[in-house]
């Protein structure tokens, strides 16, 4: 089988998905409109068009297939099973399960992932400060797995091999259990080796915990940046993502309405490349690094984040229209780091 690498996806060269996938037609194009809905040239191309390499507009993947959608995961928030504890504390208590899927990460390629609850990010968990949490694990994969969650938690939680129960053999469970605390931006993955595979397949997710005193109302959004090595190579990517599909807030941009706050949770997860970027178009963003502060660092139109960094950007969008955002490394957002946010009144 012969596998492109991500210099021939950006140059029009089809791809093909692993574990024996079909070869992939057509998959980018010149682009010869001037935005998303313009008409495009068919078959394939070295670039050079207005629209630059990237992926056919109007050809997008299967979500029924893959059993979510990206626009979805935006604001899908699981605050768990909560009950009240002797003490007047809250509880919280979550169902997490690994499994082995297949899902159609760019118009005809299919990518063998391993995920949390079925979809690329995993569920984005949600509790408050001072909570007490539970997570049942359940491993359905054929894959040993564990969970590894950021934050404060006993050394027997930790969700490493040799730790605790260590590392969870496919159709065993376990519940990992401890405090939510400090407050901010988390985010939880496998940490079984090879690390940067079981990452890469895509066993992570967002874990948010709230300040006590709850930051003030917005339309909220979480934005996982990641990436596919759809060659298994481990020398980089050829696709790049939000919320599991390249491309996908192109086609189905993210609506928010002019002059509301906004607060976008963003965390990179992505393998294989140092750093990732956020840029937004024609607006700035105050920017809460990790989230454990409630004074924002800087207000900025970027930022640069390395693997397992995450921050929160909050921003009023002052006027109506489209507005790109994507990485600020040419290369990824060609490759599927990129969407539009579509402002209303």
């Amino acid at each position: 089988m012969v596998a492109a690498s991500r210099r021939q996806f950006l140059a029009g060269g089809a791809l093909l998905g692993a574990a024996g996938a079909a070869a992939v037609p057509a998959i980018v194009a010149s682009g010869q409109g001037h935005g998303p809905g313009h008409s495009q040239t068919t078959g394939m191309s070295h670039g050079g068009g207005v629209e630059g390499p990237t992926f056919r507009l109007g050809a997008t993947v299967d979500h029924r297939f893959n059993g979510f959608n990206p626009t979805d995961v935006l604001r899908d928030f699981d605050y768990g099973v909560v009950s009240t504890l002797p003490d007047g504390r809250t509880l919280r208590t979550y169902e997490i399960a690994s499994s082995d899927e297949e899902l159609e990460v760019a118009p005809g390629v299919r990518f063998p992932a391993w995920t949390f609850n079925g979809r690329i990010p995993g569920p984005t968990l949600r509790c408050t400060e001072g909570d007490e949490l539970r997570f049942k694990f359940t491993n359905g994969s054929d894959h040993p797995h564990t969970i590894h969650f950021h934050g404060l938690h006993p050394a027997d939680m930790d969700g490493v091999p040799g730790a605790g129960p260590g590392v969870i053999d496919p159709g065993e469970s376990f519940t990992y259990a401890f405090d939510a605390r400090p407050f901010g931006l988390h985010l939880y993955h496998c940490h079984v080796s090879p690390l940067a595979e079981h990452i890469a397949r895509g066993l992570y997710g967002t874990f948010i915990i709230d300040p006590p005193t709850p930051r003030a109302p917005a339309d909220e959004l979480v934005m996982v940046m990641h990436g596919f090595n759809t060659t298994f190579d481990g020398e980089g990517n050829q696709l790049y993502a939000v919320n599991g599909i390249p491309f996908h807030y192109v086609h189905e941009p993210v609506r928010v309405k002019r002059n509301e706050l906004v607060r976008i949770y963003l965390v990179n997860v992505l393998e294989y490349d140092p750093i990732n970027s956020f840029h937004i178009h024609g607006n700035f963003f105050e920017y809460y690094p990790t989230g454990t502060r409630l004074e924002p660092a800087e207000f900025t139109d970027t930022i640069m984040q390395a693997q397992g960094q995450r921050g929160i950007c909050e921003l009023r969008f002052p006027y109506p229209g489209s507005f790109m955002f994507h990485a600020h490394k040419t290369e990824f957002a060609e490759l599927g780091w990129m969407g539009f946010f579509e402002v209303v009144e």
